[in-house]
């Protein structure tokens, strides 16, 4: 039986990583990104060490995509467990499954992470035997060996275990009746102090949209887009499905209150 799942487990420790998110992955020259790069060549600020040359200072750097990244401890799991503490640095024989085994085992982790966030919650109660057999399966294909990994079909698991999180979102909104705005066009708009307490709004697009002082407590937050949106003294506590990206594309500041799992961006005021 494997060790119990924890939320640290799910947390990027890039000290356990071999810097796989600035190798595998490619950028576009953006307001995200200061500069092109492929996937599988390493960016330019990665040290010999694994470590970012510019951590401190990606902002000002042109590198804000880089601050709101996370693999979901992906990264230490492909380093550590997959490849047994091997470096891509070894050669194209390790690095090339390396990335591709990353890129699966990143989207992995994140069906991981809304499936504790659904099974700690009292109200899904009548789910739990489910959430959590679907915790243990998905939880098998992470450990998966490299020639598995990499070429595993992603949209099986994703469909059942997205079908698990809408029971789970309506099982949590019931008691609060919030309005379905579920990918719903919002961008820019005025939702300052809107009562948005256990909405839907998955896949909603809130790019750049005012949501200071919004009550969005219980509210369905999965996959919504939350890019330039203002947070600043907006309530998310027990908002579902939140993720450390969506909170650092956002802006926020001292009183915006998150859920206990996701920490408050560096960045913010």
């Amino acid at each position: 039986m494997p060790a119990p799942l924890r939320l640290d487990d799910l947390r990027a420790d890039c000290s356990r990583c071999v810097g796989l998110c600035c190798v595998a992955l490619p950028f576009a020259r953006s307001a995200d990104f200061a500069l092109d790069k492929p996937g599988g060549v390493p960016c330019t600020h990665l040290r010999q060490d694994d470590g970012c040359g510019i951590h401190a200072h990606l902002r000002e750097r042109g590198f804000p995509g880089c601050t709101v990244f996370d693999c979901f401890g992906a990264g230490q799991h492909v380093t550590q467990g997959t490849f047994g503490g091997r470096s891509w640095r070894e050669g194209p024989e390790v690095a090339g499954p390396m990335f591709a085994a990353f890129t699966v085992q990143r989207q992995l982790h994140e069906l991981l992470w809304h499936l504790t966030d659904a099974a700690d919650r009292a109200a899904t109660a009548p789910l739990h035997d489910d959430l959590h057999a679907a915790l243990d399966d998905v939880r098998s294909l992470t450990d998966l060996p490299p020639a598995e990994l990499a070429p595993l079909d992603i949209d099986p698991p994703r469909r059942r275990v997205d079908a698990l999180l809408t029971e789970a979102s309506r099982l949590v909104r019931a008691p609060f009746r919030g309005p379905d705005r579920r990918r719903a066009d919002l961008v820019g708009a005025r939702l300052s102090g809107s009562a948005l307490r256990g909405a839907d709004l998955r896949g909603a697009l809130l790019l750049g949209a005012d949501l200071r002082r919004a009550d969005l407590r219980d509210a369905d937050l999965l996959g919504a887009d939350l890019r330039g949106a203002d947070l600043r003294g907006a309530d998310l506590t027990g908002a579902l499905f939140l993720t450390q990206p969506q909170t650092g594309a956002a802006r926020g500041d001292s009183t915006t209150r998150l859920p206990a799992r996701v920490e408050r961006p560096a960045h913010w005021a």
